[in-house]
């Protein structure tokens, strides 16, 4: 079993930047492809970017190309995400997730197996 909790939530201007972390409990964390996911009031959890277990591939929706990077660092257990020049749509509760596969980054919740509990992001105008 893995437990996931997100950290680095909070809220900044148009154009701020912020870097959410995702610390994972459990052995097995490097044998996981991981994900981000955020959820906005209303809408849908939306697909944000993911990794290979070993960080050779990284796969992003359209909205943050360029502006957002996942990483990890296996040997700490965790997973990043940078986010730059952020805009007041990217507001919303982020969350990580381990995926159910290794063989492709999934792009759909049901993908994903642990989750963690999510940190807010609130980017202001």
């Amino acid at each position: 079993q893995v437990q996931l909790v997100e950290s680095g939530g909070g809220l900044v201007q148009a154009g701020g930047s912020l870097r959410l972390s995702c610390a994972a409990s459990g052995r097995t964390f490097s044998s996981y492809n991981m994900g981000w996911f955020r959820q906005a009031p209303g809408k849908e959890r939306e697909f944000v970017a993911g990794i290979t277990w070993n960080g050779a591939a990284t796969k992003y929706v359209d909205s943050v190309k360029g502006r957002f990077t996942i990483s990890r660092d296996n040997a700490k257990n965790t997973v990043y995400l940078q986010m730059n020049i952020l805009k007041p749509e990217d507001t919303a509760v982020y969350s990580c997730a381990t995926s159910g596969s290794n063989w492709y980054i999934g792009v759909r919740p049901h993908e994903y197996g642990y989750w963690g509990q999510g940190t807010q992001v609130t980017v202001s105008a």
